[in-house]
């Protein structure tokens, strides 16, 4: 695939050397690691000392110096090798880019270094049990004692927080000059006093594990703070927008994975005098796909040059539109691989069954494509709210 018309040679040879990375790994990996129960740990360190786990972080802390567009490209073409890597959507892209962007000289040199060479990983904490997708009733608060943050509550589906060094935990304090309680970010380290976690059994095969967050009176450092505790939605969303940038990039990699293993069957499955390719009933709906995932790419590059620019807002609706487009195309290629493959499709053999679960995940986190329809009737039609 190529967008030799929106992207630089250098993309390209980003493109090109990552699907390379890939495909010393590919799907049977993955499946390896997930059969076994452990972790992408050697694709994962591959990656960080090649440069592209921390391809979008300052230079000045081991980073590439480039920006959401480059590390996207990463996740996407490693998916589309059959290996994605979750973490990578969390701990350089949401961790990662709020630490740059708002953390202290001393945070900054504290995480960004590990974080950009995969040495540190760092999981983040925003949904709540009684919250859903609705942040403004997030009940986790942080309240000063002396020179110390106080943190309570409870998280869950964070990602990868057993094997994560810290944690990125969205919570409320009291705002200085209102009293007003507003969204802050807390680093928690592994090892905190009254931090717990707890495994959620998923439905979905993947390495990375999903867990419920305890924070009982978890007492913290005042530099734990990330950036200031009145800032608010801004530091939030900042780190928002990658994740979702982040997410469609995932399931573009995932799209198109399962297309080119329905495309390399249908050339040379033969049933009767032609391939099964030949016949429209199967080749239209993968052409169909086709269409959908580079429709869906085009505006993932969009979200990304718009956050890259600085340009929150536009970022903001870009990257909606982004996540929505291409979770629905992930979802429907994985499908129609399936079908194409007909009981071949469902086997072990040939990796695609587990697709149909992940697929979904796609459609449902971060955020549903229900509140992406609200977001954009809302904000971009400026229709009426119903809540």
């Amino acid at each position: 695939m190529s967008n030799a018309l929106i992207e630089s040679q250098e993309h390209r040879d980003l493109r090109a050397a990552v699907a390379a990375l890939g495909a010393r790994y590919g799907r049977g990996y993955t499946t390896a690691v997930v059969r076994d129960g452990k972790q992408p740990d050697e694709l994962w360190a591959e990656a960080g000392k090649l440069g592209y786990l921390g391809v979008n972080l300052p230079v000045e802390f081991g980073g590439g110096g480039a920006g959401i567009t480059e590390l996207a490209l990463v996740l996407e073409e490693l998916g589309a090798a059959g290996c994605p890597l979750l973490m990578m959507v969390v701990s350089p892209a949401i961790c990662g880019t709020v630490i740059s962007r708002f953390g202290t000289p001393a945070q900054k040199e504290r995480w960004l270094p590990g974080l950009a060479s995969g040495t540190l990983r760092m999981a983040f904490g925003i949904t709540e049990p009684d919250a859903g997708s609705n942040s403004h009733r997030i009940t986790t608060t942080g309240r000063r004692e002396g020179d110390e943050w106080v943190l309570s509550g409870r998280k869950v589906f964070v990602s990868g927080v057993d094997i994560a060094d810290a944690t990125l935990v969205v919570g409320r304090a009291e705002d200085a000059r209102t009293g007003a309680l507003k969204p802050c970010l807390f680093v928690v380290e592994r090892g905190a006093p009254g931090f717990r976690w707890n495994r959620i059994p998923m439905e979905i095969a993947a390495p990375e594990k999903q867990f419920e967050l305890v924070m009982d009176d978890v007492r913290l450092p005042p530099d734990a703070l990330v950036g200031s505790e009145d800032a608010g939605l801004l530091q939030l969303f900042a780190g928002l927008n990658p994740e979702r940038i982040m997410t469609a990039a995932f399931a573009l990699g995932m799209g198109r994975y399962a297309l080119g293993r329905a495309v390399d069957y249908a050339r040379t499955r033969q049933v009767w005098r032609e391939p099964i390719g030949a016949h429209q009933a199967l080749a239209h709906p993968l052409a169909r796909s086709h269409i959908e995932i580079e429709l869906a790419r085009l505006m993932t590059a969009k979200a990304a040059a718009l956050y890259d620019a600085g340009d929150d807002a536009g970022a903001g609706e870009a990257a909606n539109m982004a996540k929505y487009a291409a979770a629905e195309a992930a979802v429907r290629a994985v499908d129609r691989a399936v079908h194409t493959l007909g009981g071949n499709g469902l086997t072990t053999e040939y990796g695609l069954a587990s697709l149909v679960t992940a697929a979904r995940v796609a459609r449902i986190a971060p955020v549903s494509r229900e509140m992406i329809l609200n977001y954009v009737s809302h904000r971009t039609l400026g229709l009426p709210k119903s809540y």
